[in-house]
């Protein structure tokens, strides 16, 4: 009886580790998505602001969207991203709910020493299974064209307002928009795609849960707009202005 107990007690180590490894070659892996990277050598400074509600739905909330954003605009290589909080901030100082005219979008990165204001928009909000999300992001530069006076925003801080239009000429942005509908099927596709590397293997919902989460589902939205804003081509002034490198331009936006 010695001598079996023994032989099991050997036996034993040997079986786990060969389960183990069994298990770890047929388990997706855990944490290795597909990184973003700008496709310049830098991407300059951006900041979030608070998304603007267009849906009508009550449910949308304007900072926890904006930081879904953040942390998306955050993974990519090569982009430093400032945190809505900071914006809210300034909006707080200059009276203001919202950017309403490209001159008070210049005013709050003057402020912040940022290159760009990103500002979100939800048009659309369903988070019930399948769940719906259009939405879109705009992407506004700090410098106004060449040859316009440069603001001053001592100035524009004592008057609570905006210069008028015709002191400082409108400077161009780059945006993307989509619906995202995950009932539809290519929609769907792109999403188990993105949920690779990014859900638990193992847990209960897999990769379920990113159509029963909406903040899951929101990122996901986020990260293939951003996706949308890397590869769009912009004219070269545009992206001198705003420190946009020019990619290939990918016009297949998703419906």
């Amino acid at each position: 009886m010695t001598m079996t107990m023994r032989s099991i007690q050997r036996i034993f180590p040997i079986l786990g580790a060969a389960l183990l490894l069994a298990g770890c070659r047929g388990e997706p892996k855990y944490g290795v998505e597909t990184a973003l990277k700008w496709p310049g050598a830098t991407g300059g400074v951006w900041a979030v602001a608070p998304v603007v509600n267009l849906s009508g739905e009550p449910g949308v909330d304007p900072l926890l969207q904006a930081d879904l954003l953040f942390q998306q605009l955050q993974q990519v290589r090569g982009l430093t991203v400032i945190p809505v909080n900071r914006v809210v901030e300034i909006y707080t100082a200059l009276r203001i709910q919202k950017v309403q005219t490209p001159e008070q979008a210049a005013l709050v990165c003057e402020l912040l020493r940022c290159d760009a204001l990103v500002v979100p928009t939800v048009t659309l909000w369903d988070p019930y299974n399948p769940p719906k999300l259009g939405a879109a992001i705009q992407v506004l530069p700090r410098q106004t064209s060449a040859g316009a006076p440069a603001l001053d925003p001592h100035e524009m801080v004592r008057a609570a307002a905006p210069l008028a239009p015709s002191v400082a000429a409108a400077p161009r942005m780059i945006q993307a928009v989509g619906m995202y509908d995950a009932a539809n099927g290519s929609v769907r596709e792109a999403l188990w795609k993105y949920v690779v590397g990014r859900n638990d293997p193992v847990g209960p919902l897999g990769p379920r849960e990113y159509v029963l989460n909406m903040d899951r589902y929101c990122g996901f939205v986020y990260h293939e707009l951003i996706v949308e804003l890397l590869g769009r081509s912009a004219p070269v002034d545009a992206a001198k202005a705003a420190g946009f490198t020019p990619a290939s331009s990918r016009t297949d936006e998703r419906r």
